[in-house]
């Protein structure tokens, strides 16, 4: 089946999972290493993302990241703030997230998904700027898309524990009709 798929990420190793008019567009903070190496996202074992897809209603198993391209069969992509692998996102400068923040907007205007959701709050408070930003639906939109936040999925955030994640993330998966 074709699917359309940017490689917007391609010299970082992880290509854009994405389409026009998608329901949901995810951007995680920057690929981990081994996401890098393999290039695919949310690679790492203790990585939550597929699992929490499932569970929040996204996807009816959960999928490996071997699997990303399947996401977009249900009108899900993803993409990254930053390009730059790193082995943790504190690696990141202030500079590079407000950068992302431009190429995200420029995604959002070509493909027009209703939402995106940033994985990290402690991200987004730096990248777009509202220090105070907390978890769930933001007022403002980028680029025509709603905006979300949610938790980081990475087993290196256990700020938040599955069935907390699964419950905020059915709340977006409902905004954009996709979760029941």
């Amino acid at each position: 089946m074709d699917r359309p798929h940017e490689s917007l990420a391609a010299a970082a190793g992880v290509a854009d999972v994405v389409g026009p008019g998608l329901a949901v567009l995810f951007c995680g903070i920057n690929p981990g290493l081994l996401s890098q190496q393999l290039g695919q996202h949310f690679a790492r074992p203790g990585n939550r993302f597929w699992k929490v897809l499932h569970a929040a209603g996204f996807t009816a198993t959960v999928l490996a990241p071997a699997d990303q391209c399947r996401l977009l069969d249900v009108g899900v992509g993803i993409t990254n703030l930053v390009e730059r692998g790193s082995a943790a996102a504190a690696e990141l400068t202030s500079a590079e997230l407000r950068a992302g923040v431009l190429r995200l907007a420029d995604k959002a205007e070509r493909l027009s998904p209703r939402y995106i959701a940033v994985l990290g709050v402690q991200a987004y408070r730096t990248a777009f700027r509202r220090p105070k930003a907390v978890v769930g639906e933001q007022p403002e939109r980028l680029g025509g898309a709603g905006l979300w936040v949610l938790p980081n999925p990475s087993g290196l955030q256990a700020h938040y524990q599955m069935a907390e994640m699964a419950v905020l993330y059915r709340e977006l998966g409902r905004a954009a009709g996709l979760a029941t």
